[in-house]
């Protein structure tokens, strides 16, 4: 029996002290999740609801903001879950689809932020053609890519690994990732290149390619009036903080979990809570700020209510 439920169920052994401080992690994580889908949520609805917002920047910053609605929907309850109950666990074909779901939201991040810059590139460098380039239909067939293909390269090690036995059962973590291939009887090197070249094409690919638009855009700014660059940097900041801050968090991940660095418990609890906690809040705080016609449109929302 016991045999059965240690093949059926993997123990998360990445909480500190979940026992002495198990309430205290819910309000905060609770609140937290509380607050990810409310701020998120506010910014889209204004876009949605506004047709002066109907544009392909702003349609791209609602999608950026619903995959981090749809991130911590696939994260929070198991991990609100966890702190109440006395064991940390779950199964194995649970702990596979949020690995999916991790990493295909994960990477769809990076691709929604390199049609975001395409499209400021076009926009700042191109304005004579954007209307032609940037039409409805790129949009749509832009936010598809950003969706589906991510989710199809993370299918393929979720559906190789459901069929491999395991050997392991504790997951030093809080949350199922790649570090599952670790538990594996066997584990394959050709499944490890094809994470290496997911890893180029979704993450290193789109990150080169927004460098670039970046600099192009830097360099047509740099030749022209002051109102051009004034409207560069109100624009393509927001972008260029949301990637950064992304790119860090997302490097202890998908670089530092591979080499198999040996962290301490409460190290890789304090990064797995940064970035489920401070990327879901950086997005809506930076774009509520910073974009002129949301910030605009979140005054007049509260003021009436106020």
């Amino acid at each position: 029996m016991a045999g059965e439920y240690n093949v059926t169920y993997i123990t998360l052994d990445g909480h500190v002290e979940v026992q002495r401080y198990r309430y205290l992690y819910f309000v905060i994580m609770f609140t937290a999740f509380v607050l990810i889908i409310c701020s998120n949520s506010a910014i889209v609805c204004i876009i949605a609801s506004h047709r002066n917002l109907h544009e392909p920047m702003y349609v791209f910053i609602a999608a950026l903001l619903v995959n981090s609605v749809l991130f911590s929907s696939a994260v929070y309850p198991k991990l609100l879950m966890d702190f109440l109950s006395e064991k940390q666990i779950i199964s194995y074909s649970a702990c596979l689809f949020q690995w999916f779901l991790y990493y295909s939201l994960g990477c769809s991040e990076f691709l929604l932020l390199a049609a975001m810059a395409y499209d400021r590139y076009v926009s700042i460098c191109k304005p004579l053609q954007y209307p032609h380039i940037m039409r409805k239909r790129t949009v749509h067939m832009l936010l598809i890519l950003a969706w589906l293909l991510p989710a199809c390269q993370s299918s393929v090690p979720i559906l190789v690994s459901a069929n491999k036995k395991l050997c392991r059962f504790n997951l030093k973590g809080i949350i199922c990732n790649s570090t599952v291939q670790k538990l594996l009887c066997v584990t394959s090197r050709l499944l490890f290149l094809y994470g290496l070249v997911v890893l180029v094409v979704s993450l290193l690919c789109p990150v080169l390619f927004i460098l670039f638009t970046y600099i192009r855009i830097v360099i047509v700014c740099y030749s022209s009036s002051q109102e051009v660059r004034r409207k560069a940097a109100q624009t393509c900041l927001p972008h260029l903080l949301v990637l950064i801050n992304f790119t860090c968090l997302g490097a202890y991940d998908v670089l530092l979990l591979r080499l198999g660095t040996d962290f301490s418990r409460t190290v890789r609890l304090i990064m797995s809570l940064q970035i489920l906690l401070f990327h879901p809040l950086f997005n809506p705080i930076v774009y509520g700020l910073k974009m002129k016609e949301i910030n605009r449109r979140l005054k007049r929302l509260f003021c009436k209510r106020v």
